[in-house]
């Protein structure tokens, strides 16, 4: 018997780690956006003015979950590279992009932070283009993988950026919270 794995071997090794690897992501994803309220359903989020762009809340669900797959599946070809130069900074930045991508719903839609939220978006890109340029240098197939989530970033971006221009004072919006000041009216 030899060491070496059969094509059929190495193939099954990769479904394995991708059917670990894509919903984990993927609930992990969900998990990020429900914990933080995060839609249309969210009191705050519907009273914000918003962009003519604001594509419906059913196409940006659809989006991420399609985009979280992929990311799954990019990280589960490069756990499967085992050996490869550069996998485990590969698989530093697509951690720290991925927490940092976990982060944005909490920051956005339950904490309120417009410019905050931003500007971690913009690290976010910055992490995902290095994660994108590190995974082609182990296997170019992962890098094309992620190349839609950093689409998606860019218009995310945009949108948000847009958001928190027609929101200058977004962070005091409460809608449903009851204020504790009594105005007294004279006549």
């Amino acid at each position: 018997m030899s060491g070496i794995a059969s094509t059929t071997q190495l193939r099954m090794s990769l479904v394995r780690w991708a059917l670990v690897t894509i919903p984990s992501i993927l609930l992990l994803g969900i998990a990020s956006g429900r914990l933080a309220n995060s839609g249309e359903q969210n009191a705050w989020y519907a009273a914000l003015v918003k962009p003519e762009i604001t594509p419906p809340g059913w196409f940006i669900g659809l989006t991420w979950t399609v985009l979280y797959m992929l990311m799954g599946l990019a990280l589960a070809m490069i756990l499967h590279a085992r050996g490869a130069r550069g996998r485990g900074t590969a698989l530093g930045l697509f951690a720290v992009q991925l927490l940092a991508n976990l982060a944005w719903s909490p920051l956005f839609f339950a904490a309120h932070q417009i410019t905050l939220a931003l500007g971690l978006l913009g690290a976010i890109w910055l992490l995902a283009n290095a994660t994108t340029f590190a995974f082609g240098r182990i296997r170019p197939l992962a890098a094309w993988l992620m190349v839609p989530y950093l689409m998606w970033l860019t218009i995310a971006g945009a949108l948000n950026f847009q958001l928190d221009q027609l929101n200058p004072n977004a962070e005091e919006l409460a809608p449903g919270t009851f204020s504790a000041q009594i105005e007294v009216v004279r006549p």
